[in-house]
Order: C-alpha cells, then structure tokens, then sequence
C-alpha cells in the first residue's frame, strides 16, 4: 500500500489560494469606491463629457471673437424648487462675467440642494472656467424663500486655437440640482 504524504507545501499553497480569493474581492471593491473619485480628477483634467474647468483668473486675455453662453436648469423629480437661470449672454471670448441663477423654494422647510454641471458641445468643458460657482456647495434655501446664486466665469481664448471649435458661437452651460 503506498501512502500519500501532504507535506509543508501544501498548507502555504492552501493558504497563499484563500489570500489570493480573499484579496480580489477586496482590491475590486477598493477599486469600485475609487472609481468616482478617479473618473471625477480624469473629466476635470480633459473636459471630458463636458466638465468645466475651475480657474482664479483670466490671465490670457480677451480675443476679438465672440461667444454667446446659454443657461439651462433641471430639477431631479420630486424636489419643490423651481429654478430660473439666468439670460444668454454674448461676450468677447476672454470676459469675466457673472450671472445669477433664482431658486425658490416650494415648501414651508428649508431645502438643501446641491449642482452638478456640464456644458455643451462637450468637447468645450475644457476651455469653460468658472471662478465662482454655487455649484462648489451646498445650498440651503429656507422656506418659501428665493436666493440669487452667481456664476463667475470665462470662455479660455484657446477655444480659438482648436481648428474644430472655430464654428462654435454658442457653449450651453446646464446645472441639475438634486436634494441633499
């Protein structure tokens, strides 16, 4: 009769297997709560699917082309808020220029709400900067009550120098507002 012996090395493989079947589902659920931030940093850097870029100043100037800039606002289903944006506006690419959204709210309760955003065509996320932006926090607007929320910003003058945007005249500038 022979007999099979089991030596050490089979222990720290069974035990270097259930690290590893261990391990995976960790590092892929790591990586599924990183995902948001990291797909959040990848849009800001390029202006992918039409994300703004945040800046101080303008420091490159204003162009003799113009841009108009036209203001939209959706509301996620089932919040009491109503939402006026702000006119177009058609400036000198380069202009620092503020405007003003009105939220009001519909309720006898304070509402907390907070924005997220995008332009169109997408690929001008890039070349949009906003300096100020109620979008950066969160708004709390009391009962019944209405609040101004400005939006400082400029068109980047290298808009001009992407040969694919020299048709653009109009960049859209929309906010969702969802409850918080």
């Amino acid at each position: 009769m022979t007999s099979i012996q089991h030596g050490e090395g089979s222990g720290r493989n069974t035990r270097k297997g259930l690290y590893w079947l261990i391990g995976i589902p960790v590092f892929m659920l790591g990586l599924s709560f990183a995902a948001v931030p990291l797909y959040d940093l990848f849009c800001r850097v390029t202006g992918y699917g039409g994300t703004t870029q945040i800046s101080e100043d303008n420091l490159k100037g204003i162009i003799d082309r113009e841009m108009a800039v036209r203001f939209d606002a959706t509301i996620d289903p089932g919040i009491p808020l109503q939402v006026v944006p702000a006119r177009i506006e058609t400036n000198a690419i380069g202009t620092i220029s503020t405007v003003v959204y009105r939220a009001t709210n519909l309720t006898d309760e304070p509402l907390r709400t907070t924005a997220s955003f995008g332009v169109t065509p997408d690929s001008t996320g890039i070349y949009f900067n906003k300096i100020e932006c109620f979008c950066f926090t969160e708004q709390t607007i009391p009962p019944n009550g209405t609040v101004e929320m400005p939006v400082t910003y400029f068109v980047d003058p290298d808009l001009d120098a992407n040969s694919e945007l020299r048709t653009i005249r109009q960049i859209t500038l929309s906010y969702t507002f969802h409850d918080s």
